[in-house]
């Protein structure tokens, strides 16, 4: 039985801190990568939601202003062109998701119009809300 300390024995140790400082960097770059990103150019007051899903297809924006003009990717088309517009979209890619920003003071007509619109070309349409 050997009960001598054993003075040679070589140490484990880890060395943590430049680790630290990498994912210090990562996080900020992140907050600050995502704090510039804003698709939405058209300023809308959304309706809020407790349930939001995010859609991740070939997706298209749609958008209805207080004083009824229409935008689709952000460009102005009247409502009596926006059958032909989305029907030029639906050309272009199978799986087509329309994402519709309606401000909540327009009258539900309008949004129902726009829904039939999809309805009848075929292209699923998800709502748009600001989280509460």
């Amino acid at each position: 039985m050997n009960l001598r300390k054993r003075s040679n024995r070589a140490s484990a140790e880890v060395h943590t801190s430049a680790m630290n400082d990498i994912m210090f960097f990562l996080l900020l770059f992140f907050l600050i990568a995502s704090t510039v990103t804003n698709p939405n150019v058209i300023k809308l007051m959304l309706p809020k939601s407790s349930s939001g899903q995010s859609v991740s297809k070939k997706t298209i924006t749609v958008s209805v202003t207080k004083d009824l003009k229409y935008y689709v990717d952000k460009k102005e088309v009247q409502e009596a062109d926006l059958s032909a517009t989305l029907a030029t979209y639906k050309t272009l890619a199978t799986e087509l998701t329309i994402v519709l920003y309606v401000d909540r003071t327009v009258a539900i007509q309008n949004v129902v119009g726009v829904m039939d619109t999809a309805q009848k070309l075929n292209i699923k349409l998800v709502l748009a809300t600001e989280p509460k």
